[in-house]
């Protein structure tokens, strides 16, 4: 039976909507490099076990073959463990993918409040009404 079960929707997803206030983008590119932090470590679990368990096929592979069996057996274990190496290699490229996805949102919320969390202190912080985009256009 495998480890993976399907997960609650509202685990670690990061909803896209039209809130584009500046606590509320904060918070949405933390749970995003959280969700990315979070799917990188079980990919990288993920990834041992595959390799684990294609070393293990391979020594399947070399027992069948030792038992002197019919090689068509051989033959399929020895596909099955080079399936599994391929697909840990392509499960390594997705986490390496995540991870630079995870670093660049990262980056993104830094530059985000350098370039507006100084604003947001000055709009939250006063009493009064914030007149609306646009207002000092000439």
């Amino acid at each position: 039976m495998s480890d993976l079960a399907p997960r609650p929707a509202t685990a670690s997803t990061v909803r896209a909507d039209g809130d584009n206030r500046y606590k509320a983008v904060q918070a949405k590119l933390r749970k995003l490099g959280q969700a990315l932090h979070d799917a990188t470590v079980e990919l990288e679990g993920l990834r041992r076990s595959m390799q684990s368990n294609a070393s293990r096929t391979e020594g399947v592979a070399r027992d069948i073959e030792n038992a002197e069996l019919d090689p068509r057996f051989v033959e399929m274990t020895n596909l099955v463990s080079v399936a599994l190496g391929g697909a840990a290699i392509e499960v390594r490229r997705l986490h390496d993918t995540a991870q630079e996805t995870r670093d660049l949102t990262h980056e993104t919320a830094r530059h985000h409040a350098r370039l507006y969390g100084a604003l947001d202190d000055i709009r939250s912080n006063r009493r009064e009404k914030t007149p609306k985009p646009g207002f000092f256009r000439i």
